[in-house]
C-alpha cells in the first residue's frame, strides 16, 4: 500500500511538471573596475592631478519561465570603493531596479513585454544597453514583438512622470517625457538589414518665475530614423549604417545625419584586421542660425565607438561641430587571451573658429586604444586597457584643457559572473 502511494504521488508530480513546466535561474555579477584618468573625456587642465578610483557593480538577476509567461528581475548596487565609511549605516546609491519586466507569448510569433527593460538593437549605435557604465541603461516601456523565421518587428511606447500627482507638473528628470519606436529586422539572403524609426519627446523647461496655475507643458518631438546592414563571408564581414534626425528639440528645428562603414578580414585563424569610417554631421561655429545640425546618438552604447577615452558623445559633444572618425582595428586571440589595437584619427565635421574668428584646421587628433583580456575561469574574466590621446589645438579649442600635457587613460576590470542557481 505504501509503495502504491509513492508511485501515485510520483505520477502526479510528473504530470504536474509536464503540465506546468518551469524554468528558473539566478545569476550574480560582481564587477569592480580600477581607472586612471589623466585626460579622460577632455584634455586635462594644466597643473591638475589625474584621478584614480575603483568603481563596482553588484547585480543579482532572477529569470523565470512557465508555459507562455516569462519574467525577469535584476537588482544592482553601483558604488565607488570608499564612498561611505566602513561603519556606515546606509549606502550612497542603495539598491536600484535595473530590470523588472513580465512577458507573455501569445503564440510562437506574437509576444508583449512590459516594465523596466534593456532596449538594445544592432550595433547599439542608437539604442543600446551602455553596459560599460556601471549603472548601464534601461527603460520603462511597453513592447510588442512579432517574430517569424527570418524577420522581427518590435514596437514600443513609453511615458514618464516625476511621480503620482493630481495636476500636471513639470517633468524635471533629465530624460524624455515620451518615446515611441518601431524596429524591423529581416534577412535577405546573406544580407541582414534593420530599419528603425524612433520618436522622442522632451518637455520644454519652464524658467522662473513659473506662473500659477502651471501652463500647458509643451513637448517637442525629434525623430531618428535609418537603417543598419551587415553581411559576412567565409573570412570577412562588413556593416554600414545611415541615420537621420528631424523634428524639434528644445523649440529648435533639427536636421542631422550619421553615416558609417566598417570592414573586417580574418588574416589567419587568430589574427583579424579591419578599417572603418564614420561621419556625424555638425554645425559650423560660423553658422548663426538656431537650427540644430549636429547628430546625437541619444541612447547608444557610445563608449564602444569613436575611441575608448570618450571624447565624443558619451554625455558630451552635443550640438557641436560633429565628427569624422577614420579608424583601424587589429585583433589577436590565442588560448584564453584576447588582444586588440584600435587607432582613431579624428577630425571635425564642420568649421571650428579660433578666438579671433579665424578658421582652424579641422584635424582634432589621434587616439590609440589597446585592450587585453584573459579568461581565468568560465565565471571570471579579467580585462584591461590603455589609451593615449595626441590632441591638437583645435581639440583644445573645443574641449579646453591642455593638449601639450600627456593625456592618457588606463583601466583594469575583473568580471565575476556565476550562475548561482538553475532549475528546469
Amino acid at each position: 500500500m505504501k509503495m502504491f502511494k509513492k508511485m501515485a504521488l510520483t505520477a502526479i508530480a510528473m504530470v504536474s511538471i509536464n503540465t506546468f513546466a518551469q524554468e528558473f535561474d539566478a545569476n550574480l555579477q560582481i564587477k569592480p573596475r580600477y581607472e586612471f584618468r589623466n585626460g579622460y573625456k577632455a584634455p586635462i587642465p594644466y597643473g591638475e592631478t589625474p584621478a584614480q578610483f575603483i568603481s563596482s557593480r553588484t547585480r543579482l538577476s532572477l529569470n523565470f519561465k512557465q508555459d507562455k509567461f516569462v519574467t525577469k528581475l535584476s537588482m544592482q548596487n553601483v558604488r565607488v570603493w570608499g564612498d561611505v565609511a566602513t561603519n556606515a549605516k546606509s549606502d550612497v546609491n542603495g539598491i536600484q531596479i535595473f530590470e523588472a519586466w513580465a512577458q507573455y507569448n501569445f503564440d510562437d510569433k506574437w509576444s508583449t513585454r512590459i516594465g523596466r527593460q534593456v532596449i538594445s538593437y544592432d550595433n547599439q549605435r542608437i539604442l543600446g544597453e551602455a553596459d560599460w557604465g556601471p549603472q548601464a541603461q534601461s527603460h520603462d516601456a511597453a513592447l510588442v514583438t512579432y517574430k517569424s523565421s527570418k524577420s522581427q518587428l518590435d514596437m514600443a511606447v513609453a511615458y514618464n512622470a516625476n511621480g503620482e500627482t493630481d495636476i500636471a507638473v513639470p517633468y524635471t528628470v533629465p530624460n524624455y517625457k515620451a518615446m515611441q519606436y518601431a524596429w524591423y529586422h529581416t534577412e535577405l539572403g546573406k544580407l541582414n538589414m534593420s530599419l528603425l524609426f524612433l520618436n522622442t519627446g522632451y518637455e520644454n523647461k519652464l524658467t522662473p518665475p513659473i506662473p500659477t496655475p502651471t501652463p500647458e507643458l509643451k513637448v517637442d518631438y525629434m525623430q531618428t530614423f535609418g537603417t543598419y546592414m551587415n553581411t559576412k563571408g567565409t573570412s570577412w564581414d562588413g556593416n554600414l549604417w545611415f541615420y537621420g534626425q528631424t523634428g524639434k528639440n528644445n523649440t529648435y528645428n533639427v536636421s542631422a545625419f550619421d553615416a558609417a562603414l566598417n570592414f573586417n578580414y580574418a588574416v589567419t585563424e587568430k589574427f583579424k584586421a579591419g578599417f572603418g569610417y564614420e561621419f556625424l554631421s555638425g554645425k559650423s561655429q560660423a553658422d548663426a542660425s538656431t537650427n540644430i545640425k549636429s547628430f546625437y546618438p541619444i541612447f547608444g552604447t557610445n563608449h564602444g565607438l569613436n575611441g575608448y577615452m570618450d571624447y565624443f558623445y558619451v554625455g558630451n559633444h552635443r550640438n557641436s561641430v560633429g565628427l569624422q572618425d577614420a579608424f583601424l582595428k587589429f585583433g589577436y586571440a590565442v588560448n584564453k587571451w584576447q588582444f586588440a589595437l584600435l587607432p582613431h584619427a579624428f577630425s571635425a565635421a564642420n568649421t571650428v573658429l579660433d578666438a579671433s574668428g579665424n578658421k582652424m584646421d579641422n584635424y582634432l587628433g589621434t587616439e590609440i586604444d589597446f585592450t587585453a583580456g584573459y579568461a581565468v575561469h568560465k565565471f571570471i574574466n579579467i580585462t584591461g586597457g590603455y589609451s593615449q590621446m595626441f590632441a591638437t589645438d583645435t581639440m583644445q579649442r573645443l574641449k579646453g584643457g591642455d593638449v601639450d600635457h600627456t593625456n592618457n587613460w588606463g583601466w583594469l576590470c575583473i568580471n565575476v559572473n556565476p550562475q548561482i542557481f538553475s532549475f528546469k
